[in-house]
């Protein structure tokens, strides 16, 4: 049995997806495998260097090549999730596919694994939380992935005390 060599990488900035977007079609292209990370997702504390952080557009330019698989957690455990899948696609089932990943740089609790949720992380979306609200009074959906959802669920949280 041989040895096989995942790609890695890790951008300074999700940016950096449309920085170097010509080398990643290039890879591509020659069937590459690999996890490619976009560090400093989000509103961080780099926003004095631009809105290059800030844009959140990578993942649009990321859903234009077929190989390319893109998420952007936003805890810990989704990574885990994320990567174990990617290593199980890309060495076990060899798929010609590779991960691109955004990550954050800000400190924030990390809630556990929910039981079950592994299958609605690898298709992208999952019941995180269901609302408080009773299901005969008008609802809302609210959906966040990355940087963003810590503010969905603090919007869950405020409609909850303000009732319905």
């Amino acid at each position: 049995m041989h040895a096989q060599q995942l790609l890695d990488g890790v951008g300074g900035a999700p940016a950096g997806f449309q920085r170097i977007g010509n080398l990643i079609w290039a890879a591509a292209d020659s069937r590459a495998r690999g996890f490619l990370i976009g560090a400093t997702a989000g509103r961080t504390t780099l926003a004095g260097e631009g809105l290059q952080h800030q844009e959140g557009s990578s993942h649009l330019v990321a859903s234009t090549i077929e190989s390319c698989v893109a998420y952007d957690p936003c805890f810990g455990y989704y990574l885990t999730v994320i990567l174990q899948d990617g290593m199980r696609r890309m060495l076990g089932a060899q798929e010609d596919v590779f991960y691109y990943v955004t990550v954050m740089n800000e400190n924030y609790a990390q809630p556990p694994l929910q039981a079950g949720s592994e299958e609605g992380i690898r298709r992208g979306m999952y019941l995180l939380r269901a609302s408080a609200l009773p299901r005969n009074r008008p609802r809302v959906q609210l959906a966040g992935s990355g940087t963003i959802l810590r503010e969905v669920l603090a919007a869950l949280d405020a409609a909850a005390v303000a009732g319905p």
